[in-house]
């Protein structure tokens, strides 16, 4: 696997080696040995998560208090346009974001440590969107970060205004977010 830096200390983009040929591909899509030494980190995955969305959904910032989760990203159908922002009050990065795209076609995947907001967007008709974390869903730590926070001023590629849940729309300002 390839592993490259981001803008964001500990955000990875992490390329597996994909084995192709005229029958199709094969690729080994995590292996907990590898991953921990080709990110210096010593976590383990406790849950997988897949959702399915369609295009123009926005879900997210999301974050947990109290039991903050990492996030192994994916896209195995689609493109989402995936963002992670610094929400690490110590961090040399504290409030600055990260986006990226992410498809089906090159494979790449996005380590997001715990600390860090998450949310996506989803570019084309719809999304197959796969993430492990390192910790379980515990809807009372739970945060959500409007996704069109001015502070942040993420630039998401956007035709209009996105499809957001009912909680999404309500977030809070990264300004008034609690950390």
């Amino acid at each position: 696997m390839k592993v490259t830096p981001t803008a964001i200390a500990d955000v990875l983009v992490i390329e597996p080696r994909v084995f192709g040929d005229s029958r199709g591909f094969f690729f080994e899509s995590f292996n907990q040995r590898d991953f921990n030494a080709a990110t210096g980190t010593d976590f383990s995955f406790v849950q997988d998560n897949h959702s399915r969305s369609a295009k123009g959904v926005l879900r997210g910032l999301h974050y947990q208090l109290g039991q903050p989760q990492g996030k192994l990203v994916r896209v195995v159908r689609g493109a989402v346009f995936d963002v992670a922002v610094d929400i690490r009050p110590a961090s040399l990065t504290f409030g600055k974001w990260i986006g990226l795209e992410l498809n089906e076609h090159d494979n790449r995947q996005l380590w997001v440590p715990p600390g860090l907001a998450h949310g996506f967007l989803v570019l084309s008709d719809s999304a197959d969107f796969l993430y492990k974390t390192t910790d379980y869903y515990a809807p009372a730590q739970e945060r959500c970060i409007v996704w069109n926070d001015p502070t942040l001023a993420i630039n998401w590629p956007l035709d209009g205004t996105p499809t957001l849940s009912s909680k999404d729309s309500v977030g809070q300002a990264f300004k008034a977010a609690a950390l």
